[in-house]
């Protein structure tokens, strides 16, 4: 882990849908889970959350996540182009990444897992499903799942803005 313990985890949703954002919070808190979540609205400021830039800049108050979680169709950069950059960035090539998405097509599917994702999974459409399915994906990853070491994360986080990698 490389924030605070299981209990403490940092969840990243990375989801272009204000009303996705919405429900993914609610179902957080339904499924009490202790885990912090952070959003960001599209790929490009996926990137820039996971680079520590601009606004991002401080990790005590935007600290790099333990997970990721991550919708395909977005503006600026999809989900695809953020988990290519995550898989080549050398500090952060071992993060965990979820496809959370609506998508159920098979192309989109075999191309994650090509590119190196985790997990892929197909949001449910009722509410009460979403919430025992975020409660089963945090229990799985954070209870069940032991996660590589990231050890210079927080350290190589300047070096990434800098762009000395």
């Amino acid at each position: 882990m490389t924030n605070f313990g299981r209990d403490r985890a940092i969840v990243l949703l990375v989801d272009d849908r204000e009303d996705d954002v919405v429900l993914s919070q609610q179902a957080f808190a339904r499924a009490t889970v202790p885990n912090q979540l952070f959003s960001v609205r599209d790929g490009a400021e996926a990137i820039a959350y996971l680079q520590g830039d601009g606004q991002y800049a401080n990790r005590e108050e935007f600290p790099l996540p333990d997970l990721l979680l991550l919708d395909i169709n977005m503006p600026k950069v999809d989900g695809f182009g953020v988990l290519k950059w995550v898989r080549s960035n050398p500090t952060l090539s071992n993060l965990r990444v979820v496809m959370l998405t609506t998508s159920d097509q098979m192309n989109d599917i075999d191309k994650a897992y090509a590119m190196g994702v985790n997990s892929y999974v197909v949001k449910p459409v009722r509410f009460n499903s979403f919430v025992e399915l975020v409660g089963f994906l945090l229990r799985f990853w954070f209870e069940n799942s032991r996660a590589p070491d990231l050890p210079a994360a927080q350290e190589s986080a300047t070096t990434l803005r800098r762009g000395e990698v």
